[in-house]
This record gives C-alpha cells, sequence and structure tokens, in this order.
C-alpha cells in the first residue's frame, strides 16, 4: 500500500467542504495549539459554542468573511497508517478554474453533497471535471446527515441517483464510495457513527488509510521536459552540460538511448547527476540533471525521451479544453499553448463539439466555449511539440492555453478526446 495519497475535495458552495477538511485535521490532532486557540477566538467572535473547524482551512480574510473558500487550500496531515495532501477545493461555479488545478494530481476526490439537498448542478459539473482528469478513485460524502435525522432513506436516494451518473461518467460500477458524513458533529468522518446504524461501510478516514492507489508508473516511457541548461564553465568544471528538469514519467538509467525533441536527435545517458550526488536509475517525480555522451544543442522546453517509445510529433493538437475564462473561444482565435517546459503560439482552429455536463450529451460545432464549458478543440501550432495522449502519459497528456495578451490562463487541455 503507497504511504502517501494525494487527494481533493469538491463540491457545490456551503456544503461543508472547509468543515469537512477542519474535522480531519482535528482528528487527526494536525492542529497545532496556537492554530486552535486563535480558531477558538475567532469562532467565539462569531457568537458560536463551539470550534468553526472550517477556519482552520479558510486562510484568507475575504474568505473568513464571506464563509466561502475562494482559492485552493493545500493541507497536510498523516495518521500512523499513511500520510496525505489534500487540496481544498472552491464551490463556488467561478472558482471551477481552482477545482481544475486541485484535482490535477489527485489520486483520490471527496465529492460533497448537502444532505438536503441531494445531487444538483455543481454536484454533475464537478463529477465531470474530475473525470475528465482522470482522478482515479472517487468517494460521495452525503454531508449534514444530521440535519436529516440521520435518514437512511434520503442517503439512499442520494447515493443511487449519484452512482448511475458516475457510471455514464465512466466510472466502473460499485466503485463510487457512498458514505453517510456530518463534519459538524464528527459522525463517520475519523470513526463509524452510533448514529447511523444502518451503515456498515467504513468511516471516511478509515477508507482513506486503506483505499489502494497506484504507484506513479515508473515502467511506462521516459519523458523529461528540459527546464534549464546547466554550463558553469568554471575551472573545475569547464566543460560542463547538464540538461536540468523533473522526470515527468518513465525511468531513466546511465546508457539508456535517448532522442531530443522536436530535433529528432539521438544520443545516450552517460550521467544523472543529483544535489545530493549522481543516480543509478531515476523515476517519475524526481528531479535531476541529465548528461548526455554527445554534444547536442538542446535548450528549455526540448523534450528527452525514450528512443524506442517517443511521443507523437505534431503541429497540430486534438484536445479536450475546460474554459476557465469569462471571455468566450471562438474559432480563430490567436493563443498560446504551454506544455511542459515550451510554450508555442496557436490558432484555435475549429470547435468539435461542446459538452453538457448536465444531460451527458454533446452539442455537435458550438459557436464558442463560454466559461466552465468542455469541449473538443483542433489548435494549430506554430512550432512542433512532442505530445502524448491524455489517458496514456498525462503529464504529457496536459497543456494550458494561454492568453498572448495578459498570460491570464484561459483554459486547461487535455490531448485527446475524453469525452465521447
Amino acid at each position: 500500500m503507497s504511504s502517501l495519497l494525494r487527494l481533493a475535495t469538491a463540491g457545490s458552495v456551503d456544503d461543508g467542504k472547509s468543515t469537512l477538511v477542519g474535522r480531519l485535521l482535528y482528528d487527526t490532532k494536525s492542529v497545532l495549539a496556537d492554530q486552535l486557540d486563535a480558531v477558538t477566538r475567532a469562532s467565539v467572535d462569531k457568537g458560536l459554542s463551539t470550534p468553526d473547524l472550517s477556519l482552520l482551512v479558510d486562510g484568507l480574510r475575504s474568505e473568513r468573511e464571506q464563509g466561502i473558500t475562494i482559492d485552493v487550500a493545500y493541507r497536510y496531515f498523516a495518521t500512523p497508517r499513511r500520510s496525505f495532501v489534500l487540496a481544498d477545493t472552491p464551490g463556488h461555479v467561478q472558482y471551477t478554474r481552482n477545482t481544475v488545478t486541485g484535482a490535477s494530481t489527485a489520486q483520490l476526490a471527496v465529492l460533497l453533497v448537502d444532505a438536503r439537498k441531494g445531487v444538483i448542478e455543481q454536484t454533475r459539473r464537478h463529477a465531470a471535471v474530475l473525470a475528465l482528469l482522470g482522478v482515479p478513485q472517487l468517494v460521495l460524502a452525503v454531508n449534514k446527515i444530521d440535519l436529516v435525522d440521520y435518514d437512511e432513506a434520503t442517503f439512499t436516494v442520494i447515493a443511487k441517483e449519484f452512482a448511475t451518473h458516475a457510471e455514464t461518467l465512466g466510472y466502473p460500477r460499485g466503485s463510487v464510495l457512498a458514505i453517510p458524513v456530518s463534519a459538524l458533529e464528527g459522525d463517520n468522518v475519523a470513526s463509524r457513527s452510533e448514529r447511523t446504524p444502518w451503515y456498515s461501510g467504513p468511516s471516511l478516514l478509515e477508507h482513506l488509510e486503506e483505499v489502494p492507489v497506484a504507484p506513479d508508473p515508473h515502467d511506462s516511457a521516459l519523458r523529461f521536459p528540459v527546464q534549464y541548461v546547466i554550463r558553469p564553465r568554471t575551472p573545475e568544471y569547464p566543460d560542463y552540460r547538464g540538461y536540468a528538469g523533473q522526470i515527468a514519467a518513465g525511468t531513466v538509467r546511465p546508457g539508456d538511448e535517448i532522442v531530443v525533441l522536436p530535433q529528432g536527435i539521438r544520443s545516450r545517458v552517460e550521467r544523472i547527476d543529483t544535489a545530493d550526488g549522481p543516480l543509478e536509475e531515476a523515476g517519475s517525480g524526481t528531479s535531476v540533471t541529465l548528461l548526455l555522451t554527445d554534444d547536442i544543442d538542446i535548450s528549455r522546453g526540448d523534450l528527452i525521451a525514450a528512443a524506442d517509445s517517443p511521443p507523437r510529433i505534431t503541429d497540430e493538437i486534438t484536445g479536450t479544453l475546460c474554459w476557465l475564462s469569462s471571455k468566450p473561444l471562438k474559432p480563430g482565435a490567436r493563443v498560446l499553448v504551454k506544455h511542459g517546459t515550451r510554450t508555442v503560439q496557436a490558432l484555435v482552429d475549429e470547435l468539435h463539439a461542446r459538452f453538457d455536463e448536465q444531460t451527458l450529451s454533446s452539442v455537435d460545432s458550438p459557436a464558442s466555449l463560454e466559461l466552465n464549458d468542455i469541449g473538443l478543440v483542433s489548435l494549430r501550432l506554430a512550432e512542433e511539440l512532442g505530445v502524448d495522449d491524455y489517458g496514456v502519459s498525462p503529464r504529457t497528456g496536459a497543456f494550458l492555453v494561454i492568453d498572448p495578451k495578459d498570460g491570464d490562463t484561459l483554459a486547461a487541455g487535455l490531448v485527446g478526446e475524453r469525452f465521447s
């Protein structure tokens, strides 16, 4: 079992995400005494008799005053069984872009619904985004179960409705665990509650500790975006030429044959350097400096890949976009595409379809993509890129669409058609 789990929370505004995260931190004793004292004082100032645990997460003053989460709040906590990195994402529709950011690296997502409201439009939107990003594990937390008197029938209706929706999005039948919780009271969060005797499953924390998570695929083909070229040119290192970056996928060893893209030049790895000394092997997620046996003109933005399994070299990408800007996207728009460490100019060639996450249907040839729309788009690139399908290699199958005028991020893109 992996000792680290990266997870994200998602759900509509006021579903209680921040309170649930605060409860997890509190129940796992991951809160410092001075933090708890500050939250207690702030809660008293608000006229509350018990600490408002959501204040442990809502860190910005504007968030605390409005009682909402605006930014993605990252929290770290641990139990004797596992360590966790948690991204608490916003619930408001206008902050869906932050949900995409928080969930992009998650191995599991906890999607909250209010037991009084059930599955609503934003629930379906977040489920679609999680499926789009390929988050492999999904938990439905039916929160505020105390406000419906711990009613089993209410929970069952919500769980069945969402299970059907998740299955349509591609999650296998029976793979989504639904848990009745009360973040405020602590029911079924860290331990099972006696107030839900009809529920026989694990508490949320028990499930998070036990759920199997696939490790990073070190056996996939090497993908190494070059971030920086190191040329000290000092008396000690007069001829040193190293290529620094983080391994996006696969494993590299000295002697491995590689190809530099988009040039297509082949060479072999001579050495793998790190701040702690050379390595005989380095895998996905490791930051290293590669030295090659040949002198090659390599710069930031180039991709070093396995010679026997290179990515596709192309000047056109057809991909699924989650549009994150209030400015609509229309055919003919000029944008920037950031893929790995490389940024190139691009032209929006065609809008093939827009996915309706509420009805799970597609609209062909839309005139534009609006804020939070998900669509299939073709982009023509000014320079060639080495890309993989997102389903094959998420880290080299993802890209950003950027406004060339002000540098704002317009969309998160995934190479390939994620919804049919």
